[in-house]
């Protein structure tokens, strides 16, 4: 009879307590206070995510676009080196353009009509084609004489070396030229020599 008693004792005192709630079970009044809290906690930690993934997008497009200008500048500079590379040489080549054009002109003065000599014409024929060719080889890599008689002084292609009375023709163009000027690919790699018709001052 002890026993049964004592085990109805501890059963009806744990029953007690359960009912009287001295033990705090899983349904913490405090885990409700908590709560919202952590909610605010992750709303505010979203936030700073999104934040975050603006941040780097920005980064992201700002280094993509810094890429591509660097690609193009590349690329402008290896189709520039590709056009331009000769242009030194191309220089010192025109300088043998201008004897062979002079030495033309002087054979062709040489060899008029009133001078029979069958080897100073044939020298002239010959110089004649050789000029010829050579202007079709620049042409073929892009480089062209000016012709800029009559036309509009410009100090990006012209140097002035003097000034012509300007008969028939407009004060500022072109008269006269005295070197010619020349282009690789439309940029100038050495300035015409002219003579600009100025109005005559009586």
């Amino acid at each position: 009879r002890l026993h049964f008693r004592g085990s109805s004792f501890v059963f009806s005192t744990a029953a007690q307590q359960r009912s009287t709630g001295d033990e705090c079970g899983p349904e913490d009044p405090h885990d409700e206070a908590k709560h919202p809290l952590s909610e605010r906690a992750l709303e505010h930690k979203a936030i700073k995510l999104e934040e975050q993934v603006r941040d780097l997008t920005e980064r992201y497009r700002k280094a993509l676009a810094d890429s591509e200008n660097v690609r193009r500048r590349t690329q402008k500079f290896v189709e520039d080196a590709k056009l331009f590379g000769i242009q030194s040489f191309c220089r010192d080549l025109v300088e043998v353009a201008d004897i062979l054009e002079k030495t033309a002109e002087s054979a062709a003065g040489e060899a008029e009509p009133s001078n029979p000599n069958p080897t100073l014409k044939k020298i002239y024929e010959g110089l004649s084609l050789i000029e010829a060719k050579l202007q079709s080889v620049f042409a073929k890599h892009g480089l062209q004489k000016m012709n800029p008689v009559g036309g509009k002084y410009d100090p990006y292609d012209h140097e002035i070396v003097c000034h012509v009375p300007a008969e028939g023709m407009q004060p500022g163009t072109i008269a006269l030229v005295t070197q010619d000027g020349y282009k690789l690919h439309g940029r100038t790699i050495r300035h015409a020599l002219v003579g600009v018709a100025v109005e005559s001052q009586e």
